[in-house]
């Protein structure tokens, strides 16, 4: 038997938020890339190109994530019986490959450049990247006022901020370049947005894979619920306990309860179940239970199966 506590409907709400802040994000996006784009071009700089490209790349995960958003909100089927929150969570790991292949091309062309550095116009560098910098931090505070916990929505955070990031090193290096005529600093620029991003596009892969694989939510001590549950009236035995996240920010858990034959007369199997998932949601911040009570004689009747 199941048991949520309501929150569905604040996890719709706050999702149908995030898709506002993603529809401004990706508005301001698409302009500064154009911005950006025309700058490189204007200044010959592989930094600002490079900022531009990530801005590509940023606009086309943002549509991502906003379609996957959409999609999430889909109702449950006969055969999806959790509905397609997950898709949140594949387009958060498309986001973070799409990140990495970022870092291999900046890194590739970098060390090409610092080679062989060409010359580089730093006023309109300078210019562009200052746009760009003044867009994305726009862009991040309407990302941060959500708290939703959205992983979908932090790829695009993470994105955003690589970006901010960017546009600041662009201007530092096209300042560099104006005062002491150092053209590697472009290049170098580039070299530097690539190490920055790696770290944050692995997180998020890892996050994402953590959810796909079904593995128990970060912070949760599976022994600590087990224990818990296992003090609670009449309760002689928890197993097949069973803890993964849907989707950011909405996680679920499954068990077997063993309950002596006399609490289970004296209170009844829901009495049992309030108490049960009163601890989960209570103590643990679990969204969704699901318990299965059962009398000291169901065990020998019980087939857990084989790990596999």
């Amino acid at each position: 038997m199941g048991h949520d506590h309501g929150r569905a409907g604040g996890h719709a709400a706050g999702r149908a938020e995030d898709r506002g802040r993603l529809r401004i994000v990706l508005a301001v996006t698409a302009t500064v890339m154009v911005v950006e784009l025309v700058g490189a071009w204007v200044a010959g700089s592989l930094a600002l190109l490079a900022d531009a490209g990530h801005m590509a790349t940023d606009a086309a995960a943002v549509v991502l994530a906003l379609g996957a958003s959409y999609v999430a909100t889909r109702p449950a089927g006969k055969r999806s019986t959790f509905g397609w929150h997950r898709v949140e969570i594949l387009a958060a790991l498309v986001n973070a490959l799409v990140l990495l292949a970022v870092c291999v091309y900046l890194a590739w062309a970098g060390v090409q450049r610092l080679l062989d550095p060409p010359t580089v116009e730093a006023g309109p560098m300078v210019a562009f990247a200052a746009v760009g910098l003044l867009a994305n931090a726009v862009s991040m505070l309407v990302l941060n006022r959500s708290d939703t916990g959205s992983l979908n929505l932090r790829a695009a955070s993470l994105e955003v901020a690589a970006d901010l990031l960017g546009s600041v090193l662009t201007v530092l290096a096209g300042l560099l370049i104006a005062v002491a005529g150092w053209q590697r600093a472009d290049p170098l620029a580039s070299l530097v947005i690539a190490a920055l991003i790696l770290p944050r596009a692995i997180s998020l892969l890892h996050d994402a894979a953590a959810v796909l694989l079904e593995i128990a939510p970060r912070g949760l001590d599976l022994d600590q619920v087990a224990t818990r549950l296992g003090e609670l009236p009449g309760v002689l035995e928890v197993h097949d306990l069973h803890a993964w996240t849907i989707t950011s920010g909405l996680s679920s858990l499954s068990a077997h309860v063993t309950v002596d034959d006399e609490t289970l007369a004296r209170d009844g199997v829901g009495a049992v179940l309030d108490r049960l998932c009163a601890v989960t949601t209570d103590d643990f911040g679990i969204a969704h239970a699901t318990f299965q009570v059962e009398p000291p004689a169901h065990r020998e009747h019980e087939d857990l199966g084989e790990a596999h």
